[in-house]
């Protein structure tokens, strides 16, 4: 009889009250879908993993590390899910501690991140529309995104075409890469936008929503856009409080499963 292992693999979060409200409901939800294998978590970000050992006494394994427990452990069957948002740089990462445990098990199935495939992006928007508020008239809402400077940068401007497409006035800036906040804030004044909710288009909302977006420091989306007579309204919450964007990290695992 095949011994199963899911593994479900998140850049991680140093932030315990947001873990628990984003990245353990969705590995709850893969692992209730996938009740005859057994769980195992992994992070993907190794700051955050040294960071929760030294001041939390808290434990958790990169995928290699996982990987190999899960060998030695006598596995022949594992099923990857990754929680990451884009095939990014987090992404490829995670692609390259894969690759040398690819032999060692009879089969090996990964899921793709949230934003892959055309009908992923409109899968992620309308599980996002219906999680926001009803806007009136001049209001609007800006995502935050992590952002890249890898080749996959472009992903938030598709989904930001998306949202655009629908006739939603959503905008979308990332921390890293483009678009920044002065392309955001060049197109909220072009669209005589006067309030917006903030929030983060991330699995967890941890530092960078926190500080970065909605702190109080000067260089804060927040204040930089109060600055500029655009009032907003935080929405901190992280994609893996949504519901449907829970199953949607579960759909892709299906997926993997089904076309093997």
């Amino acid at each position: 009889m095949s011994k199963k292992a899911l593994l479900v693999v998140s850049f991680g979060t140093s932030y315990e009250a947001t873990r628990k409200k984003t990245i353990e409901p969705c590995e709850n939800l893969l692992h209730k879908t996938f009740k005859d294998y057994d769980f195992f978590r992994a992070y993907t970000s190794q700051m955050i993993i040294r960071k929760l050992a030294s001041r939390d006494g808290l434990y958790i394994d990169n995928a290699s590390q996982a990987l190999q427990k899960i060998y030695e452990a006598g596995y022949d069957e594992v099923l990857i899910q990754s929680l990451h948002i884009i095939c990014g740089e987090e992404y490829d990462k995670l692609k390259r501690q894969i690759e040398p445990f690819k032999a060692k098990f009879k089969k090996l199935h990964f899921g793709r991140p949230l934003l892959t495939t055309i009908d992923d992006y409109k899968a992620a928007v309308s599980a996002t529309l219906n999680s926001l508020p009803k806007l009136k008239e001049h209001e609007g809402v800006v995502f935050m995104g992590h952002g890249t400077y890898h080749e996959s940068f472009s992903a938030y401007c598709a989904l930001e075409y998306m949202f655009h497409h629908l006739g939603a006035p959503i905008y979308v800036g990332t921390v890293e890469g483009y678009p920044t906040l002065d392309e955001v804030l060049y197109k909220l004044q072009k669209d005589s936008i006067t309030q917006v909710y903030l929030a983060p288009f991330m699995l967890v909302a941890g530092d960078h929503a926190i500080n970065d977006m909605a702190g109080d420091e000067e260089d804060s989306w927040k204040i930089i856009l109060s600055q500029h007579g655009i009032q907003s309204k935080i929405l901190l919450q992280g994609l893996g409080e949504n519901k449907e964007i829970q199953k949607l990290f579960v759909n892709h695992a299906l997926d993997c499963v089904n076309s093997f």
